[in-house]
């Protein structure tokens, strides 16, 4: 084994490795060996509760049931268990990796494992802090939606409705205003103090405990609309539409894109949130095992909600004398169009709607709220706060941005434009660079590898290792040329030039800019990158390129005690390659 140093770029000195882990620093430490006050989940069971909350969001509800039909219908399925166990879980296990190992929020876990990484976790946390402020209104919307359910208040023309109700102006004329819509506006505050209520509770006190509560809540809820729906007349109309293969699908290349893109976007992977609640895991954790868990409940609930979806569309189609492909849609024209005539028609209506957009709330909830940790811990890092004073130091000022940005009569259109770009220019590209970065530059997949085997008890090995370091960066970049081609030549949603250059790549740009800028800022004396973890015990080392770790001896606690190994038998398929005659 090789003695390598520590590199967090700003401490004197790594904290001392010769304290046996476990013990807890003395009140005299000194300040670079002081813990960080970070908080944790008090087990493995509550982070998986806060883990699928995450991933179960309003895209499980009203992305996937439209984009199976569209892709092939049950022939979509193969495409779909393909991605996931060949990208969406391997690109789990990295961000479990990375935050379990370094134990701190993504830019300080990135920094630690290699100086030069830095730039990417802050990435991850500018397009958290775009993704949050729009959330917030689409949630908003859900909260009066569940309370119109009751009575039908959209009438007759739920589409008439929608855009009465959020008063926005034509896409092609859209611009930035300040027309505030009243109803948005008091829903998007109560929306945030709620969050902030939650998040100001703390990862076990807040973010688990309303996981646990919110979680069951939420499948219970939705099981007893998937039953309603589908004992609906002619529910079976939309089954057989959604679940009909057309395996000549299977032969069409958009079809995979789209079956890859789905699994990348609904598991919330390498945008900082998974790898912030490993961050808060015990050491002695199964990291795999729970991943493996959190990607198949997450899966198993968009199939849930294709069966609830098509269910009631079949009933839709067949009440209007259309077929389903006249009716199906997706997003916001499914969730606030389509279900509210379905409502209309549908015995027990009420109770339908109440089901629909209540489980939207939650799932939307639940997920705002891992979204935000993202930057909370950020900043508690950065800046060395407590909960409670870095939660307000987030929330508040993400309150004002985002009920000024997204209340308006310009919301909608804003919002539209905000979610497709940060999306496909910003989630995509980091994910594309930090993966490429971390197989090809930092060469840190054996590392990461080992530190998952030691508890994990499904093993990776060169299985994993090519997908992360091939397949995935493959997938992101035939998606990301694919959605620039598009936009390039046909523009986005009739919306005028400048707007969509403005806050559509204008915005994908700033989020470079920004991260690269706050990656060269100093970190102070009192931030949390020269402390010890949460538990007193010291920090892993950083990565040495291409290395593997060390074996565990029957002494070894804590996959971060082990150091970078120097045998080259077990360095990972392609780094055997790469650190052939090299020796960093």
């Amino acid at each position: 084994m090789t003695d390598h140093p520590h590199h967090l770029g700003v401490e004197p000195s790594a904290p001392s490795t010769d304290r046996p882990a476990g013990v807890p620093t003395t009140s005299h430490a000194a300040p670079e060996q002081q813990r960080a006050n970070r908080g944790a989940f008090s087990g493995r069971t509550a982070f998986i509760f806060a883990a699928i909350g995450s991933a179960v969001g309003l895209g499980n509800i009203w992305r996937f049931p439209y984009t199976a039909y569209e892709n092939g219908g049950g022939a979509f399925m193969i495409p779909y268990l393909i991605a996931l166990l060949t990208a969406g879980i391997p690109l789990l296990f990295v961000d479990y990796a990375i935050g379990h190992r370094w134990r701190s929020s993504a830019p300080l876990a990135w920094r630690r494992m290699n100086r030069k990484a830095e730039a990417i976790g802050w990435w991850q946390v500018m397009i958290c802090i775009v993704i949050a402020a729009y959330y917030a209104a689409i949630l908003a919307w859900s909260a009066w939606y569940f309370i119109f359910s009751f009575n039908k208040a959209w009438g007759e023309d739920p589409a008439a409705f929608f855009g009465t109700f959020t008063a926005s102006v034509p896409a092609e004329t859209t611009g930035i205003g300040f027309d505030f819509v009243p109803k948005i506006l008091i829903a998007m505050v109560i929306v945030w103090v709620a969050t902030i209520a939650v998040l100001a509770l703390g990862v076990q006190g807040g973010i688990a405990r309303s996981s646990t509560i919110f979680i069951p809540l939420l499948i219970a809820m939705f099981l007893v609309l998937v039953l309603r729906a589908v004992t609906l007349p002619n529910a079976a109309m939309g089954l057989d539409a959604l679940f009909t293969p057309d395996w000549s699908a299977l032969t069409n290349g958009s079809v995979w894109i789209a079956a890859y893109g789905q699994i990348f976007y609904s598991l919330s992977v390498a945008f900082g949130i998974m790898l912030t609640y490993s961050s808060y895991l015990k050491k002695k954790t199964d990291l795999t095992g729970s991943g493996l868990v959190v990607a198949f409940s997450n899966s198993g609930f968009e199939l849930l909600a294709g069966i609830g979806v098509f269910a009631a569309l079949g009933f839709m189609a067949a009440s209007t004398g259309q077929q389903v492909s006249d009716v199906a849609a997706d997003g916001i024209g499914l969730a606030f169009i389509a279900f509210p005539t379905i409502i209309n028609q549908a015995p027990l209506g009420a109770l339908i709607g109440a089901l629909f957009f209540g489980s939207l709330l939650l799932a939307g909830f639940t997920s705002l709220i891992s979204i935000l940790e993202v930057i909370i811990a950020a900043v508690q890092d950065k800046l060395g706060l407590g909960r409670v004073a870095g939660t307000l130091a987030v929330g508040i000022p993400m309150a004002v941005l985002s009920t000024l940005g997204f209340s308006t009569t310009t919301g909608l259109n804003l919002l539209d434009v905000s979610d497709k770009f940060v999306n496909s220019f910003g989630i995509v590209v980091a994910a594309l660079v930090g993966t490429l970065i971390l197989a090809y530059v930092v060469r840190a997949i054996p590392a990461l590898r080992d530190h998952l085997n030691m508890y994990g008890s499904f093993k990776v090995g060169d299985f994993w290792y090519v997908m992360v370091s091939v397949i995935a960066p493959a997938i992101l970049a035939v998606t990301l040329v694919l959605d620039a081609k598009e936009i390039v030549n046909n523009g986005y949603g009739g919306m005028p030039d400048w707007f969509v250059n403005t806050f559509g790549w204008g915005m994908a740009a700033v989020l470079v800019a920004f991260s690269i800028v706050m990656s060269a800022v100093p970190w102070p004396q009192k931030s949390n990158a020269g402390k010890l973890d949460s538990d007193g015990d010291p920090i892993a080392e950083s990565i040495v390129r291409g290395k593997p770790l060390e074996v565990p001896t029957p002494d070894t606690q804590f996959p971060q005690e082990l150091r970078a190994d120097d045998d080259p038998a077990r360095a990972g398929l392609f780094s055997r390659l790469f650190t052939k005659g090299d020796t960093r």
